[in-house]
């Protein structure tokens, strides 16, 4: 079904949880001290999911459990969207209309950009993959806000030894040429969740991951999955110097999974 600019730009803001939400441009105005907000623009490994859905879960609803309450996340990321399609539909848009100097915008795509069978989605890694993100990186800058680019995470995937297997192809690899040629921030998240997937090992890996009684997926998380991932999307944060130790917290404490919760869907 195709969409309108109009359309998307509604679904969009109402997809956002209320609580996440950035402030009004009156309310940023007004005062100095505005929250610096945390953009999201991704796929389904980042997205929000609702009851439906339950008990998928995108990091992006984790990651406000290890930031301070003034560094508050817009979470929009979206189920099966590249970095092609993110920005055909308006959705880039969306986002470069509502970010403010001094906000981030984290961009994290490459799992549906690899499918080389769908026009609408694929981009080739070392030329149009590198082309869409440098779109999110200009349109971030221009309006003062800073851009940070985030290696896809790891599916689960286990060779016949027991060794967790990259399944990105060129993707991580492209980006990390981008960002350092364009000096990007870089979360190397596919490096460090293919290392926890080979620490957890092919069992364990399974309670990080979309595994119910009728679904075996080895792409989306559960609530501790998504809570582990989230964990590493905040110390890359620190570690790169994007966000300071006074912005984050809980880095090293236990985060039940009884903290997500999944909303009912917006009419």
């Amino acid at each position: 079904m195709s969409l309108t600019r109009r359309q998307v730009t509604s679904a969009a803001l109402a997809a956002v949880p209320l609580a996440f939400a950035p402030q009004g441009a009156a309310q940023a105005s007004a005062s100095s001290k505005r929250p610096r907000t945390l953009y999201i623009a991704g796929d389904s490994t980042a997205a929000q999911k609702y009851a439906d859905a339950a008990p998928e879960t995108g990091w992006g609803m984790a990651l406000p459990f290890f930031l301070r309450q003034d560094r508050p996340v817009a979470n929009h990321a979206v189920n099966g969207r590249s970095s092609k399609s993110f920005i055909d539909e308006g959705r880039l848009d969306v986002v470069l209309g509502a970010i403010r100097p001094g906000d981030f915008l984290i961009v994290q795509f490459a799992h549906n950009d690899e499918k080389a069978d769908d026009p609408t989605r694929y981009t080739e890694p070392w030329t149009t993959y590198q082309d869409h993100l440098r779109q999110y990186v200009d349109g971030a800058r221009a309006r003062g806000a800073r851009p940070v680019l985030a290696t896809p995470v790891e599916r689960r995937r286990f060779d016949a030894s027991g060794n967790a297997v990259p399944t990105h192809g060129d993707y991580p690899a492209a980006m990390r040429a981008l960002a350092e040629r364009e000096r990007v921030a870089l979360l190397d998240i596919e490096a460090l969740s293919l290392a926890l997937w080979q620490k957890l090992g092919v069992e364990e890996t399974k309670t990080y991951f979309n595994w119910t009684a009728t679904e075996q997926d080895n792409t989306h998380f559960n609530p501790p999955g998504a809570i582990a991932v989230a964990r590493l999307v905040a110390r890359e944060l620190l570690r790169t110097r994007v966000l300071t130790p006074q912005d984050v917290r809980r880095l090293h404490d236990e985060i039940p999974a009884s903290w997500i919760n999944w909303p009912q869907a917006a009419a």
